[in-house]
């Protein structure tokens, strides 16, 4: 038996809207948002009597999706630290292809965001870089050259 394909990856954020427009400026697509109204999501996650917001968001024409989730009951738990560096165990970032990497940058630090270190030039391939976003969400951004 293989893998069919990676369907999505779950956020949990606080602030639901802000982190939507930062992922819908990098150019995803929003599918849709709202209440999370199954209970047997509490028998999927190991958690009992919850209440979220769930919005998912899709990359245009490709099969990769985000999944956002706001948990209203019971309340989120914050990482310690916060901010969070590249060698801290758990699922750090979520790469991009893009087609600019200069102007995806500008684009999304008009939500906030800014460069974790800096656009480095990987030998005559890529041009790379990691974006801190709202909520600290970080995403990698490649850029292949020609």
């Amino acid at each position: 038996m293989a893998i069919q394909r990676m369907d999505n990856v779950l956020i949990v954020v606080e602030d639901l809207d802000a982190v939507i427009a930062f992922f819908v400026e990098l150019g995803m697509e929003l599918e849709g948002k709202g209440p999370l109204d199954w209970r047997g999501a509490e028998r999927v996650i190991g958690l009992d009597d919850v209440l979220q917001d769930v919005a998912m968001l899709r990359i245009p024409d490709g099969p990769g999706r985000i999944e956002l989730a706001k948990f209203h009951r019971p309340k989120a738990i914050t990482p310690e630290p916060k901010d969070a560096p590249a060698n801290t165990l758990g699922i750090r970032r979520i790469m991009f292809a893009v087609d600019d990497i200069d102007e995806v940058i500008d684009r999304l630090r008009n939500h906030g965001a800014e460069l974790v270190g800096e656009v480095v030039q990987y030998e005559n391939i890529y041009r790379l870089c990691y974006v801190r976003g709202p909520e600290n969400i970080i995403v990698g951004l490649a850029e292949q050259l020609t």
